[in-house]
């Protein structure tokens, strides 16, 4: 009866083990360059001359420890 156990505990261990090295098959391939997410608000807003005054603003004021 305590052999059963110890190789039911065995199973059991290297099943967990074994478990965790699976890899998952769900892979995105992207090209260099080439954004294919989906579309940022944030480029619209970077076009007008008060937003790029409003980030060379907070840059010479910020970012001036680098």
């Amino acid at each position: 009866m305590h052999c059963k156990s110890t190789i039911l505990g065995f199973v059991v261990t290297a099943v967990i083990f074994l478990a965790g090295c699976s890899q998952s098959s769900d892979v995105t391939l992207h090209k260099p360059g080439v954004y294919k997410g989906p579309t940022d608000p944030l480029i619209e807003l970077q076009k007008s001359p008060k937003q790029q005054e409003a980030l060379l603003t907070r840059f010479n004021q910020v970012q001036t420890d680098r």
